[in-house]
């Protein structure tokens, strides 16, 4: 078989002047020349909210990112880390693990993290590679043009976010689709009652301000319900049971990690394997180098999935609280004021990743912070979404002798979530 020629993949920048707190404005992709240009003028920029929100800081140069990230005593998470603004009923109503500063935040996820320890994650690899196998032949036995998120990338997190949960297969569509509406909650594809276009107030007690969350709630209700009369080995039940020293979650952090679980532990996976998938298309050269170390090089694969993270970079920001004044790059910080980190800036930021904008899956060092980076907050699941984008294409590389994109990508209303909801694509098997 001849090789495929060498790429023809040119970047997209996107716009300069976008307002980036505007879920339009990533509809045709990430703006990355806006970021672009404020790493270069202005790293720490003021941004006026349209929807009621009193403004935010926006950090967008890697080397700020980490510093804030790092110094959770001056920048808090214990008053959100999404930019919606609630009072302080509410918010503890519906926070979740991401939403505590030390100490409370290193209790909470000593209770919920062994599931997903390295050991633990890499004693699954045989049960996702049956699970990826078992996804990709079904896709590749149907017709040579399909929906890549669709047929493939949906169906690997959901099916292994059911083994994990100790759920059946059956509730897995109905458990995704109550994920998409949360994480998907500016889109009116994904929920009936998106933000900014629709009025969310009687929900601002509950995850996301989306109804959906309650859905989950009864169901994480049903499913701790059945566990406590017949413990089985899963997540929920080790969830429930409490630690050597008699700790455990109450009801309700239960229930909002629950709802964790379902939405940032599926649509994050499933659209970084969306992009590398089309990463992978439109650099044929580098899909064909992957293909054929596959068997020979695990280190290549290994390369290749931290490049398509960085590439992604999925969840775009994170909002932290100044608990005090502080100045950075010339600019007052106030007490109070909402500061958010830009990772999708951060992961393109060419001091920290020379030639940002080539997509390169020999890429070394690669220290993206799609999962967060030197702080208590990194990504609890990072380890199982490495190891299911790896076991992936593993399994689906070796059985194409060529992709190419089908149509137009359809990409989720967000500023959130950097997500494609649909990749069309058309295939050849080897």
């Amino acid at each position: 078989m001849s090789r495929p020629s060498r790429s023809t993949f040119q970047f997209d920048h996107g716009r300069s002047d976008a307002d980036i707190t505007d879920p339009d404005a990533y509809v045709h992709g990430v703006p990355y020349a806006t970021f672009e240009r404020l790493r270069r003028d202005d790293p720490v920029s003021w941004w006026d909210e349209h929807d009621g929100g009193k403004g935010f800081w926006a950090i967008t140069r890697y080397d700020d990112l980490l510093a804030v990230s790092r110094q959770v005593e001056l920048f808090s998470s214990a008053q959100g880390i999404t930019l919606e603004e609630m009072d302080p009923a509410d918010f503890h109503a519906r926070r979740n693990m991401l939403e505590y500063d030390p100490p409370e935040h290193t209790r909470y996820r000593r209770l919920v993290s062994k599931p997903f320890a390295r050991r633990e994650v890499y004693a699954y690899e045989q049960a996702i590679r049956l699970l990826a196998r078992s996804v990709v032949e079904e896709a590749l036995a149907g017709p040579s043009t399909f929906d890549f998120v669709e047929q493939v990338a949906k169906q690997l997190p959901m099916r292994m976010l059911g083994r994990l949960l100790g759920v059946p297969d059956d509730d897995g569509p109905w458990l995704v689709e109550r994920g998409d509406a949360l994480l998907g909650n500016f889109d009116p594809e994904m929920t009936d009652t998106p933000l900014g276009l629709t009025d969310t107030d009687e929900f601002k007690h509950i995850p996301f301000r989306s109804p959906a969350a309650l859905d989950l709630y009864r169901y994480a209700e049903e499913q701790a319900a059945q566990r406590r009369v017949r413990p089985t080995d899963d997540v929920i039940t080790r969830l429930l049971a409490p630690t050597i020293d008699g700790e455990q979650l109450s009801e309700l952090e239960f229930k909002n990690f629950f709802v964790l679980l379902v939405s940032a532990g599926n649509d994050t996976t499933r659209y970084t394997m969306a992009a590398g998938m089309k990463a992978l298309i439109e650099h044929p050269e580098q899909m064909a180098e992957l293909r054929d170390s596959i068997g020979k090089d695990p280190s290549v694969m290994d390369r290749a999935v931290e490049e398509i993270l960085r590439w992604a970079t999925v969840t775009m920001h994170f909002r932290r609280t100044a608990t005090r004044d502080v100045e950075m790059h010339g600019k007052q910080i106030r007490a109070g004021d909402k500061v958010v980190i830009w990772f999708v800036s951060a992961d393109y930021d060419g001091e920290q990743f020379p030639d940002p904008t080539t997509f390169d899956i020999h890429r070394t060092p690669n220290e993206h912070v799609a999962f967060g980076r030197m702080s208590p907050h990194l990504c609890l699941g990072a380890q199982l979404a490495r190891m299911e984008l790896k076991v992936l294409f593993e399994e689906l590389l070796p059985r194409l002798s060529d992709a190419q994109l089908a149509g137009p990508i359809d990409r989720l209303r967000s500023n959130f979530i950097a997500g494609m909801k649909r990749v069309p694509v058309t295939v050849s098997l080897a």
